[in-house]
C-alpha cells in the first residue's frame, strides 16, 4: 500500500527548475533512497513534501490525501517527519529538553512529551548526554538529536536528509542500526537522502535517482549501482564500479 506519491512534481525558482516533473511512490513499511550529485534537487524534494517550499506544478498524496497545499504544521500533524541536512537543535537547552519541545506536536500534557522524549532518548542512544546542553554535542550526538526530535512528533513516515555525513566508521553503523530499528521496530517509513553509497545500498529497498532535478533511474540498489546513467551522473563516462559503491 501507497503512503506517499508524487506526480510530476516541478519546482521553478524563476527560471530555474530545480525539481522537474518528479514521480514516485513509497510502499508503506519500505526505506526508499533518494540519490543524486549535489544540487540534483533532493532536499528540495523533501522541502516540496513537507511544504517548506511551495510547489510549482504536480501532486503529492499522502495517505491517500493530497496535501500539495497544505502546511507545514498540518503534514507534521498528519504524520510526515523530517531531519534536516544542517542540524540546528534549540543549543542553549538540554537533549531532553530539545526532545520534549518536538514531543508537543503530537502531545498536550508536560509529563506525556517528557515521556515521549525519554523513550527517545533510549531509542538514539542518548542517555549520557541526556542532560547536557545540547550546543556543545559532537556531529555524531547532533545527528542523533535530530532523528530523535523528529521521531518525537510521532511519525508514519520520516525523511532523513544526509544523517550519517561527517560520521566516523564506528558512528556509522551506529546510525544505519538507529535508521533500521526505526522501521523494525517502530514500523515507520522511511525516505532517506545519502551521499554514503555504505548507508543507502545497504539500507534502501529501493532506490530513486535524480540529476538536474529530473528521474535518471529507480530500481533496486543493485539494479541502480548497474546503471551506467547513474554512475556517470556521479563519476562521468570513465567510472569504476568500486569507486561508486564506496563512496
Amino acid at each position: 500500500m501507497s503512503i506517499i506519491t508524487l506526480d510530476n512534481v516541478t519546482k521553478n525558482f524563476g527560471g530555474l527548475t530545480a525539481v522537474d516533473h518528479v514521480s514516485f511512490e513509497v510502499q508503506e513499511g519500505e526505506i526508499f533512497g533518494l540519490i543524486g550529485p549535489n544540487g540534483s534537487g533532493k532536499t528540495t524534494t523533501f522541502n516540496l513534501i513537507n511544504h517548506y517550499f511551495q510547489v510549482s506544478s504536480g501532486k503529492i498524496i499522502f495517505k491517500g490525501q493530497e496535501i500539495t497545499d497544505k502546511k507545514t504544521f498540518e503534514i507534521a500533524r498528519l504524520g510526515v517527519g523530517r531531519t534536516f541536512q544542517v542540524v540546528k537543535p534549540l543549543k542553549r537547552l538540554t537533549v531532553e529538553d530539545n526532545i520534549v519541545a518536538a514531543s508537543f506536536a503530537r502531545e498536550s500534557s508536560f509529563n506525556g512529551a517528557r515521556n515521549v522524549a525519554r523513550e527517545m532518548i533510549s531509542f538514539c542512544h542518548l542517555e549520557e548526554v541526556a542532560h547536557q546542553k545540547a550546543g556543545g554535542l559532537p556531529i555524531a550526538g547532533r545527528k542523533r538529536l535530530e532523528i530523535a526530535r523528529a521521531l518525537a512528533t510521532r511519525p508514519s513516515l520520516l525523511l532523513l536528509d544526509e544523517t550519517a555525513a561527517g560520521l566516523n566508521p564506528s558512528e556509522l553503523d551506529e546510525a544505519i542500526d538507529i535508521i533500521k530499528n526505526i522501521r523494525s521496530k517502530l514500523g515507520i517509513t522511511i525516505v532517506i537522502v545519502e551521499h554514503i553509497m555504505k548507508v543507502i545500498m545497504s539500507i534502501s529497498d529501493r532506490i530513486h535517482a535524480i540529476a538536474h532535478g529530473a528521474t535518471i533511474a529507480e530500481g533496486s540498489p543493485a539494479e541502480v549501482a548497474k546503471n551506467p546513467t547513474v554512475i556517470e551522473a556521479y563519476l562521468g563516462s570513465d567510472y569504476n564500479m568500486e569507486r561508486f559503491l564506496n563512496a
